[in-house]
């Protein structure tokens, strides 16, 4: 991606003065065939502003774009008087925000006319900038992509996007088969596990929440785009919904895969806190019994063999023809 103008600051030496008021805004962009793409990440209120006046968006379009809060949606205006009908569009992908250490919705708006094309990112998505940056080395390339108007260059972004997403469904899948793996081998670490399987589930619930309120406007873009293509490309934007509805069918997947492991390992908690309270449970049925035997030799009272060693030694005897019956007993009834 070409380097952008920024705001030059004064240093120390530089004379005292006030600020420059107006800077010259970040535009960054590219012409070829009559079609004209800018790229432009995070605008401020005076560069869209500016974007609008020399397209003529609607001034609501442009309060979503400061927004950063919108819903997947497809807005399209018909050709006024000078014929500058365009589509504006909002969609989320996914986006790993290192802050909080999950997935996040990161937002892209597009202004989609007749002889242009431009793509207004909240935050960076590598693949909008590389595609702009590719098209901006290679001339061929952007002829290629150029020539054949505005809404197969969207198609080619928006491809380039939905290609992204599908690696960050190959790690969650690779994460998911780890935890199957570690499932059971090693009873020390179920806490972390207990943790993977959270951060797991709760990736895949980030994931759905971005991918389920815009299948239907990919579907609405499908359809609304064939007005900005000079050849029919309806196969290329069905390709697009079938990307869509492919990284769902793989969300569906993968959320029953994690719902099952939850409930394995919950599984293999609850039989290893059995297996326990059944060992306890034992060892207390049979010291049960003996408690009652020292008791019963422990009060003040004289019975036979009191106070001789053959007393003692009978009564260790008893306690073991206690044990030895009692685990007996278990024994036979298949307790043990």
């Amino acid at each position: 991606m070409p380097s952008l103008p920024r705001i030059r600051t004064r240093r120390g030496g530089a004379p005292a003065g006030p600020p420059e008021v107006a800077a010259r805004p970040r535009l960054a962009e590219l012409s070829s065939d009559g079609l004209t793409w800018i790229h432009l990440e995070s605008p401020t209120q005076e560069e869209a502003q500016l974007l609008a006046r020399r397209f003529g968006w609607h001034p609501l379009d442009v309060e979503d774009v400061m927004s950063r809060r919108q819903r997947p949606k497809v807005d399209v205006y018909s050709d006024d008087a000078e014929g500058r009908g365009y589509l504006f569009a909002v969609l989320h992908f996914p986006v790993y925000d290192k802050a909080v250490g999950r997935l996040n919705a990161g937002e892209l708006d597009v202004f989609l006319g007749p002889d242009y094309l431009v793509t207004l990112p909240a935050v960076d998505l590598r693949p909008v900038s590389l595609l702009f940056r590719r098209c901006s080395d290679s001339e061929e390339l952007r002829h290629t992509l150029f020539t054949r108007g505005s809404g197969r260059l969207m198609y080619e972004v928006l491809d380039d996007l939905y290609d992204y997403c599908f690696p960050i469904l190959d790690k969650i899948g690779f994460k998911l088969e780890q935890i199957d793996e570690a499932i059971g081998t090693a009873s020390e670490g179920a806490r972390e596990l207990v943790q993977d399987i959270h951060r797991v589930k709760q990736e895949i619930i980030s994931y759905r929440k971005i991918i389920k309120p815009q299948r239907p406007t990919l579907r609405q873009l499908e359809r609304e785009v064939e007005r900005f293509l000079p050849e029919d490309l309806e196969l290329y934007f069905d390709d697009i919904v079938d990307a869509s509805e492919r990284i769902w069918d793989l969300l569906d997947n993968y959320k029953e895969v994690v719902e099952a492991l939850e409930d394995t390992n919950e599984s293999l908690i609850s039989h290893q806190q059995n297996d326990i309270l059944y060992v306890l449970t034992i060892f207390s049925v049979v010291m049960l019994p003996l408690t009652v035997l020292t008791g019963v030799f422990g009060s003040n009272v004289h019975f036979p063999g009191f106070g001789t060693t053959t007393g003692f030694y009978v009564s260790l005897a008893l306690y073991v023809v206690v044990i030895a019956g009692m685990l007996g007993f278990f024994r036979w009834k298949r307790w043990l």
